[in-house]
């Protein structure tokens, strides 16, 4: 899917103006085939207006508490593809960290997919089904339409579904007694 990112700003007058209408590739992982992570619009602080519609200055995939992150989430089907890349594990971490800074730090090791973030996450379900599970096992699925604001609990999305999945989020930096931000 391509996805078009339109983005409004002020002039030097103070008058709303179209800044940029562009495509935006998604950024693709090699330690999570078919996953696609295209990121749209994030900040580490609170917006101030007017401004020039400039993309917000943001270091990792979480944002810290002020930030923000608007972006789309692509999961493929079924169980995760094996990798087809010659990159060595230190490479493909690696690739990962560049492509979506500080995420991996989030992934639990010793349970694949689970993770907790200091976070509030609102997601609407926009193409196929998914499956959301939380630490104690109970799932919910999830069709096209359906939203979820995701509280920082530990969770992990399936696809159970032969085609791939697509999700739009949009982020919050929050306080989370639990989490440790990585790095």
């Amino acid at each position: 899917m391509d996805v078009r990112r339109v983005v409004t700003g002020h002039n030097a007058s103070g008058r709303s103006v179209f800044v940029s209408d562009e495509s935006v590739a998604p950024r693709k992982p090699v330690l999570l085939p078919g996953s696609e992570f295209t990121m749209l619009w994030g900040g580490d602080t609170t917006p101030q207006f007017p401004d020039d519609g400039s993309m917000p200055n943001w270091h990792n995939y979480f944002p810290p508490v002020g930030g923000f992150r608007f972006s789309m989430f692509t999961l493929p089907p079924g169980t995760a593809e094996a990798r087809t890349d010659d990159l060595s594990t230190e490479e493909a971490i690696a690739d990962g960290e560049q492509k979506l800074p500080g995420l991996l730090g989030y992934m639990e090791l010793d349970d694949p997919g689970m993770h907790t973030t200091d976070t509030i996450d609102f997601e609407v379900v926009l193409d196929g089904t998914v499956i959301l599970e939380l630490d104690d096992g109970v799932e919910m699925t999830l069709n096209p339409g359906d939203t979820v604001v995701q509280n920082g609990t530990r969770h992990r999305w399936k696809n159970p579904g032969d085609v791939p999945a697509r999700l739009a989020l949009f982020v919050c930096g929050a306080h989370h007694e639990k989490v440790k931000r990585p790095g």
